[in-house]
């Protein structure tokens, strides 16, 4: 697996500044999470998806210089991931 973290550089205000993925060994996506200029956030995963995020149906591919994108380590996505979903369970628990 590869772990990227990629600022998305626009001024859409409905779409995600933040999109961080995990990624096969085929680039595709395994697990996602995007971050929005409010705040909010969207989860993907084979058998989730939260605020209309969903996993990629074709490998990812190369960014471009909308993009800035940096590679960051299981742990750290792990941690995000971990956050993500436990601020996922309280807001169904509301």
């Amino acid at each position: 697996m590869k772990y990227l973290k990629c600022k998305w550089i626009h001024d859409f205000m409905n779409e995600p500044t933040i999109i961080i993925s995990e990624i096969d060994e085929n680039r595709f996506e395994t697990r996602k999470i995007e971050i929005f200029r409010d705040g909010k956030f969207g989860l993907a995963a084979l058998n989730l998806e939260y605020m209309n995020t969903r996993l990629g149906e074709v490998p990812l591919p190369d960014m471009d210089e909308q993009f800035e994108v940096q590679s960051i380590s299981s742990q750290e996505f792990n941690e995000m991931w971990r956050d993500k979903i436990q601020s996922f369970i309280r807001l169904l628990k509301d």
